[in-house]
């Protein structure tokens, strides 16, 4: 095999987002290339992709000797997250695909007392692997097996959940790291080393173990009356609260590591992971088309 074979082989896709518009969604690898993906040309049952077709609109490389782990859309700006430092990208020029370069960066050093943070949420003993933040509430899992619920309003831990106590949800082959939390008012869902479960938002007692087969979770999403999940599994899942499954959508990587999903302009599921390969779903149900970068 090639060199640039064997790196086609061994890509991962770590994160995904969608453009302002809903029109364009774009995908970062451990190459630190970010593809661009025209999604209304992408979204159209009635006409059958080329080859060509199925692999971005174009790329460009924002550093060879880095992985990209973060992406974030805002209207003006793609927010992109490597080791060690933020860059901003205007989605004007990405859409364009004109002079795509950086506009601003921000350095995050790596020793401890090296940046000024006013506000510290410290509890967590190892690496954080989530947050998701609704309201004044965030709630973050990690390496240590805590989900820590806080308080964004006076920077205070109120409650911490350890899945992995609970010898129904524990799976000591795995670890008791936590890969993925999510919520809504009324419920929060958690999974990674222990099985995915779900937990009742203010008295946190577990009401659902979910029943799916994985190694290990990485995605974890409340959104409207279902959970969508996903990690080390053949399969990226949509389920109802009480546990039953509605739609097994087949991955074409080992791992997922990346979900998203917009209703307009263009309703799309794009889900990525351990391969080259982005897995796209117009329903949210059936895998329609996969796509390369």
């Amino acid at each position: 095999m090639t060199t640039n074979s064997i790196k086609a082989f061994y890509n991962t896709i770590l994160c995904q987002t969608f453009s302002p518009c809903g029109n364009y969604f774009v995908a970062g690898d451990i190459y630190g290339k970010i593809s661009v993906f025209h999604l209304s040309r992408l979204i159209n049952l009635d006409v059958k992709l080329s080859k060509e077709e199925q692999f971005p609109k174009y790329s460009f490389v924002i550093d060879p000797n880095i992985q990209i782990n973060s992406l974030i859309s805002t209207d003006t700006f793609l927010i992109v997250g490597t080791v060690g430092e933020i860059r901003a990208y205007l989605w004007k020029s990405i859409k364009t695909s004109k002079s795509v370069n950086c506009v601003w960066s921000i350095d995050i050093p790596n020793i401890k007392d090296g940046l000024d943070k006013p506000d510290v949420l410290s509890e967590h003993t190892d690496y954080i692997h989530d947050l998701t933040v609704l309201g004044n509430d965030l709630i973050s899992g990690g390496e240590d097996g805590l989900v820590c619920i806080w308080d964004l309003r006076d920077y205070k831990r109120i409650n911490t959940i350890q899945p992995y106590l609970n010898n129904d949800i524990d799976r000591p082959e795995l670890g008791k790291w936590i890969g993925a939390v999510g919520y809504n008012e009324d419920y929060l869902i958690c999974g990674g080393g222990p099985r995915l479960s779900l937990w009742h938002f203010r008295s946190l007692n577990h009401s659902t173990i979910f029943p799916i087969e994985d190694k290990g979770i990485h995605i974890a999403e409340i959104y409207q009356d279902k959970i969508f999940a996903g990690g080390r599994s053949p399969y990226f899942y949509q389920m109802c609260f009480n546990g039953d499954i509605i739609a097994e959508i087949p991955t074409s990587g080992v791992t997922t590591y990346s979900a998203i999903h917009q209703e307009e302009p263009y309703k799309a599921l794009c889900i990525a992971g351990s391969s080259r390969k982005i897995d796209v779903c117009s329903n949210f149900i059936y895998r329609d088309l996969v796509l390369t970068v």
